[in-house]
């Protein structure tokens, strides 16, 4: 039953608004549309550097702020000024041991931080899926930060989704790599779950128009696409759309969730740690049991063929705005950069060398920042390959991520099995390795001005080694760093067609 709440007469739309998780998959959608329906938004982010990235980072009626839910400090000085706060942080992020503790004390700070600034209502995105002994952990987080936001004197909107369907979703991504990669299929008994699945355009509506709309506030709603099915049929959809031979799926009763999760690691980007919670919860039914909020907010709801198409139109025009590994913060480039005292006293190790090129910075810059995905390394491909698939066995990210855009990157990018530390266009990118391995590793590609019109191209490598372990790796790999190295920045360069003058020379 809904809680009853009494709509003030003088109801009126917020003018400034705090979208928490705006680097997110949803966040980060959001954000331009409520700038482009005349919003004051603050964004905010862990990291500032993959807010400063975003193309809607210098409008005019955007603010960015850094703030973590994981303290109230911050969270309240993100507050401050704000009528409407939007909740879209999850902590069900690789390398998060207890997500469900720490969403629980993220929630707690938020309830405290808004009560203080006098935030006037609190949206949130939540789960769908009925409370029950066997509900998922992941279901199971997604209704307690619900309840707990709840206890608090702000009113809170609750909107619950269960699958969401759109380009560079976790939940998409999942359908996508199974689909495509796997003719024949033995599966889980969930795949006959019923689900009731929505597109990501719809869902981002129903966020932005409950801004304007009284009936929702302090409300609970279930959000959902018009049809009802279960994933097998998900997956015969997508492959009538994506053009594919029909998929034969042979559904077991001995595939558990765990072991569901270390098939999809293997055969999908999305990690174990994310894959796991993700396939518990397809085990419990996720279907509406109201639908007031079509009323009170009517749109045209994509049916799931409908949002299946749309999504693969996004990825075949590289048009992928948000996607999920966006989610996360980046380290303090001071705690992973050489040169700071953190490394000193370690064993850190570096490789460096450089060409110069016939050239200026910027014929040669689109050629770097294109680097991985599907263009590749531009040298021994299959080598870089090789490493990913050993990363992936081993539990790490692996080389499938891929990048979001073939020619796009900002901070916080993943790039197969790297992330972007720091990037600053025709001068220079700096990523930061997400590959397991005894120590932290950084790879960088500067761009120097010469003497006329020519460029130096410089590669760096650095390895802060972990103990003997990580000192045996870097000595193990030296010999590969020769030729891969050089043949990268070979490779660069006569992507750009411009002539090498001097090099490669290694320098340390």
């Amino acid at each position: 039953m809904k809680r009853s709440y009494i709509i003030s007469a003088d109801f009126k739309k917020p003018s400034a608004v705090l979208v928490l998780g705006a680097t997110g998959y949803v966040g980060g959608r959001l954000v331009p549309l409520l700038l482009e329906a005349g919003y004051h938004v603050r964004a905010a982010s862990r990291s500032i550097r993959k807010l400063q990235d975003r193309p809607w980072a210098r409008h005019a009626n955007v603010e960015l702020v850094a703030a973590d839910v994981s303290g109230e400090s911050s969270l309240l000085d993100a507050m401050k000024g704000v009528e409407a706060v939007y909740y879209l942080v999850h902590s069900m992020l690789p390398g998060q041991k207890d997500f469900a503790k720490a969403d629980r004390i993220a929630a707690r700070n938020v309830v405290e931080a808004a009560k203080t600034a006098d935030v006037k209502r609190i949206i949130y995105l939540g789960g769908l899926g009925e409370d029950s002994p066997d509900l998922s952990k992941h279901l199971q987080s997604r209704a307690e930060v619900a309840r707990i936001l709840k206890t608090g004197s702000v009113p809170v909107t609750v909107l619950r989704a269960a699958m969401i369907i759109g380009s560079g979703s976790a939940s998409f991504e999942i359908l996508r790599y199974l689909v495509e990669r796997l003719p024949v299929m033995i599966t889980p008994k969930w795949v006959s779950t019923p689900s009731q699945p929505i597109a990501i355009r719809n869902v981002l509506y129903y966020l932005l128009k409950c801004l304007e709309t009284p009936e929702t506030v302090g409300q609970t709603f279930d959000i959902g696409g018009p049809e009802v099915l279960p994933y097998l049929d998900l997956m015969k959809i997508y492959a009538e759309e994506a053009r594919l031979p029909e998929r034969w799926i042979i559904p077991v009763p001995v595939f558990t969730p765990r072991l569901s999760s270390y098939w999809i690691h293997l055969v999908t980007p999305v990690p174990s740690s994310l894959a796991r919670p993700l396939a518990e919860g397809l085990k419990n039914p996720a279907v509406c049991l109201e639908d007031q909020i079509e009323t009170l907010i009517p749109q045209t709801l994509l049916t799931c063929r409908e949002a299946i198409r749309l999504a693969l139109v996004r990825l075949h025009e590289h048009a992928v705005e948000t996607h999920w590994t966006d989610a996360g913060s980046l380290p303090p480039v001071e705690k992973v950069y050489p040169g700071d005292p953190n490394w000193s006293g370690g064993s850190v190790y570096q490789d460096r060398r450089q060409v110069v090129v016939d050239g200026l910075p910027e014929a040669i810059w689109p050629h770097v920042v294109r680097i991985g995905g599907e263009t590749g390394w531009y040298y021994a491909n299959p080598l870089w390959r090789l490493r990913g698939i050993l990363d992936r066995l081993f539990g790490g990210v692996g080389h499938r991520r891929g990048r979001r855009s073939p020619d796009v990157l900002m901070a916080g990018d993943a790039l197969d099995v790297w992330r972007v530390l720091e990037i600053a266009p025709n001068r220079y990118l700096k990523l930061l390795a997400e590959m397991k391995m005894p120590g932290t590793a950084i790879l960088a590609f500067e761009l120097t001005p010469g003497e006329n019109g020519t460029t130096i191209l410089r590669q760096t490598a650095w390895f802060a080694a972990r103990g003997l372990s990580g000192f045996l790796y870097w000595y193990a790999v030296m010999p590969f760093h020769n030729f891969i190295f050089d043949g990268m920045l070979k490779g660069i360069a006569r992507a750009s067609s411009k002539m090498i003058l001097s090099g490669p020379s290694h320098s340390g």
